[in-house]
């Protein structure tokens, strides 16, 4: 069998390596739009986080394998078409995560001085389309709305000490913003409490450690929670007990020079933002109005202001669909078709053997080994659909030697993984000159100059 994969982030390779385990004769073919590997890996960890990009070394091992293949530098749905896929593999996976923002819809959203989560952590690590985004980091305080790993990721970017940021492979280019930054100060804010926040203990004690900041709660959005969490499983009781003893920790007997420090952050619980608000001359955000909430009542009890130059929505992304209707999760099997919101197909005929993991079929929630328990469902019911015959390998399909004709009619020229480690090794040696684990490259024009495409 031939199976092609759409996407080569944790969805995309955790689904082949799967496929490429339990069957030993199939052959995978995975697409990626960038000519770079690796998608949120790469571009959604944090940089100060190179151990969660370990899994790198996984994916190396899964595309090195004589029936894996990967073509980079190939976007499905405009250089090829899922259709087209379809006729040349016997199944086809998309795993191409989640890549357009979701609006908000209040006023103001479109302010200048206000970014997508997305956006911004692209930005700092390099992902191509954000490279020009210049935030605009003069102002003293800074708003995240969210209270997920991400919104920590990106306060603790915001307010990390430059010799320690230094040494990561975050792009120079965000560096360099960052050592004339003014913020000083973060909120996040969230619309539920202190016991709903996403967050992990690992992120809130790195943040709450960060040198050069003082963690700011207050100590009444804690009242009583000791006794609401005594039943709680072990992560959410150690979490919050973590948030308690920050709030009701005096400044005497933080660590240190912490207390004085010259930045801060804090959290800010059961707040809806309902509108950005403009600057007098209406061209860029100051602040945002939040409305009080209650989690036991629907609607909202009078409002609060917040002012901020800089305002970040966390978790503002959404699948994008590659074709106009309907998409599914999987096909073949006693359940049937499975529908999922924003993806598609033209036709039901055209659904056999068309199946969805990752981001792309759950939406963007859940960390790596999430994505990875998610792909390896997916490539299950691809190998069950194998084995039972719903999928037909008894017709030859010709794989990447159809998809490259169509490619070529079109002046599309694919890059392959070994081209990849060219860009690799290169971007490792730009690194090494400047101290750091790597400096990427951030024109896709360049990395093809590179590998002389």
């Amino acid at each position: 069998p031939r199976i092609c994969v759409v996407g080569s982030g944790p969805a995309g390779f955790y689904t082949a390596q799967h496929i490429l385990k339990h069957h030993g004769g199939a052959q995978v073919d995975i697409y990626e739009k960038l000519p770079v590997p690796f998608g949120l890996v790469r571009f959604g960890v944090a940089p100060d986080h190179p151990e969660v990009k370990n899994v790198i070394n996984t994916f190396t091992q899964t595309a090195r394998s004589e029936r894996c293949a990967y073509y980079g530098n190939v976007t499905v749905g405009r250089d090829v078409m899922v259709a087209e896929l379809q006729q040349a593999y016997h199944a086809v996976v998309l795993s191409y995560g989640a890549e357009d923002n979701r609006v908000l819809g209040i006023p103001g959203e479109n302010l200048s001085g206000v970014y997508s989560a997305r956006a911004f952590v692209g930005w700092y690590n390099g992902l191509p389309e954000n490279r020009d985004l210049k935030p605009d980091l003069s102002c003293e305080t800074a708003v995240i709305l969210g209270h997920g790993n991400v919104a920590l990721d990106i306060a603790r970017i915001l307010l990390s000490p430059l010799h320690l940021l230094r040494k990561t492979d975050i792009t120079d280019c965000s560096l360099a913003a960052l050592a004339c930054s003014k913020v000083k100060r973060v909120w996040l804010v969230g619309r539920r409490g202190p016991l709903q926040v996403a967050f992990t203990i690992k992120e809130l004690r790195e943040m709450i450690n960060l040198p050069g900041t003082r963690p700011v709660l207050n100590p009444a959005d804690f009242t009583g929670l000791e006794n609401a969490v005594k039943d709680a499983p072990r992560p959410r009781k150690r979490l919050t007990e973590l948030m308690i003893k920050t709030a009701l920790e005096k400044p005497a007997e933080a660590q240190g020079v912490q207390a004085a420090a010259p930045q801060e952050w804090g959290l800010k619980f059961q707040r809806s933002p309902e509108e950005v608000l403009p600057t007098a001359d209406g061209t860029r955000a100051r602040g945002i109005r939040v409305a009080l909430t209650h989690l036991e009542v629907r609607g909202s009890v009078g409002t609060g202001t917040a002012l901020a130059g800089l305002a970040m929505e966390q978790d503002a992304m959404q699948p994008l669909g590659i074709s106009p209707k309907t998409a599914l999760t999987r096909t073949g099997s006693q359940e049937g078709p499975q529908p999922h919101a924003g993806l598609s197909l033209a036709a039901p005929c055209a659904c056999a053997g068309l199946y969805c993991s990752g981001w792309v079929k759950r939406g963007p929630t859940g960390v790596i080994i999430t994505t990875m328990n998610d792909s390896f469902d997916t490539a299950q019911s691809v190998l069950e659909d194998l084995q039972v015959g719903t999928l037909d390998v008894a017709t030859s399909r010709e794989g990447f030697g159809a998809v490259k004709s169509i490619l070529c009619s079109r002046g599309v020229r694919p890059v392959s993984f070994s081209d990849w480690e060219k860009i690799d090794a290169a971007e490792v040696a730009r690194g090494k000159a400047a101290g750091k684990p790597r400096e990427k490259i951030v024109d896709p024009q360049e990395m093809l100059r590179v590998i002389g495409h």
